[in-house]
């Protein structure tokens, strides 16, 4: 269900100012219209989130934990709002700001409406009305499709970080009345899907054995992206140095180093010492240029042969298929080998990798506030992990 932005705008005003009246005259409504807002979310609360006194209007727990969530929300949007156009803090509607976010990741408004379920000339007159609002085109027609000017892209930015924040509200409502609703999203980059985020789900399913749990697996850079628009909770993996942008942050959680692997029965598995020139004989599958780990096995053969048959990949079990069917070797966590090689899947090189130890850790957006149930889970991961 859309949130309705005008009965949250009058909300807060009641939550600040205690007052039905006040309320009204701020939203440029009248007093039986913010009374039936209220109402209204109260219901969709399943929570009272005011009590009523003859000195005025206090929020409850609920109350005050929806009004401090619709705070940060508006805190993202408004802004936004303001850039294109300051009536859309009167006029914009959730549906309306949908469509833009929509047309904008897609630049087709075909593509937008099968997104959103609805036809396309709803896209079209969503997008519309905010245009007219602002007085300009939002949008440039373009070879590649619809494509949004800066003012559209930082709008559809916001709103969709202010969306997630009201998702957010909705499970701190859940939670108080013993309830749950939402989903945590997870972005894991290859080492904690093989390791670390399977035993932590485990242990998380031992205290929220029935709260969705949503991975996004993919290159860093769309978990990134999908991070910073609120898609997706937290970012599981290597942490980088810097961090890419400013607007995330990065928490360390233990090191790791790299080692290089083989199948079972590779001529190299007996070995008791190796040389790049004997490494660079043979076909590679690693990790996607411009990881942390690509750049560490490149530096293994500066100055020499390097390997001529080279796969990139960040999947663990393609490494681990490719090695036991073939003479292929491969480069990988410490931590994900060792849980390959204890069911015999592959066999760790004497080969010692200097300098390779990377931090990982959780990568957030640097304001996120999670629910008790996204806590939960983080307070899991630390004493997962070394266990």
């Amino acid at each position: 269900m859309k949130p309705n932005l005008r009965h949250l705008r009058v909300f807060l005003a009641v939550a600040d100012h205690g007052s039905i009246t006040r309320a009204a005259e701020i939203g440029l409504v009248s007093q039986p219209a913010v009374t039936q807002a209220v109402a209204k979310l109260e219901r969709a609360a399943e929570a009272r989130l005011f009590d009523r006194m003859p000195r005025g209007l206090f929020p409850t727990e609920a109350g005050a934990a929806l009004a401090h969530r619709v705070r940060r929300a508006f805190a993202l949007l408004d802004p936004a709002l303001d850039a294109v156009a300051p009536r859309l803090r009167l006029t914009a509607t959730a549906s309306q700001l949908e469509a833009l976010i929509a047309l904008r990741e897609t630049e087709n408004s075909t593509l937008a409406a099968r997104r959103l379920g609805i036809a396309q000339p709803t896209v079209h007159r969503a997008v519309t009305q905010i245009e007219h609002e602002a007085g300009r085109s939002l949008f440039e027609r373009s070879p590649r499709g619809m494509l949004a000017t800066r003012p559209a892209r930082a709008l559809a930015r916001a709103a969709r970080l202010a969306f997630a924040e009201l998702d957010q509200a909705a499970s701190d409502l859940a939670e108080l009345g013993g309830r749950e609703v939402g989903r945590s999203v997870v972005g894991a980059m290859p080492l904690s899907r093989s390791s670390v985020l399977p035993r932590a789900i485990a242990r998380f399913r031992r205290v929220r054995p029935t709260l969705p749990i949503l991975i996004h697996d993919g290159p860093y850079d769309e978990l990134l992206t999908g991070l910073r628009r609120g898609e997706i909770d937290m970012l599981i993996g290597a942490l980088r140095d810097p961090a890419p942008v400013a607007d995330v942050e990065q928490r360390e959680l233990f090191r790791d180093d790299l080692v290089l692997v083989a199948g079972r029965d590779h001529p190299l598995a007996a070995a008791t010492a190796i040389t790049t020139a004997e490494l660079a004989r043979y076909p590679w599958i690693v990790a996607r240029s411009e990881t942390p780990t690509r750049r560490h096995f490149d530096r293994l053969f500066e100055g020499g042969p390097a390997p001529a048959s080279i796969v990139e990949s960040g999947s663990v079990i393609l490494m681990r298929e490719l090695l036991g069917s073939s003479d292929h070797l491969g480069c990988a966590s410490r931590l994900q080998a060792l849980v390959e090689a204890g069911r015999g899947a592959m066999t760790i090189l004497p080969f010692a990798m200097p300098g390779t130890a990377r931090p990982i850790g959780l990568t957030l957006r640097a304001d996120w506030l999670p629910t008790r149930a996204q806590r939960d889970f983080l307070d899991l991961l630390r004493p997962e992990i070394h266990s």
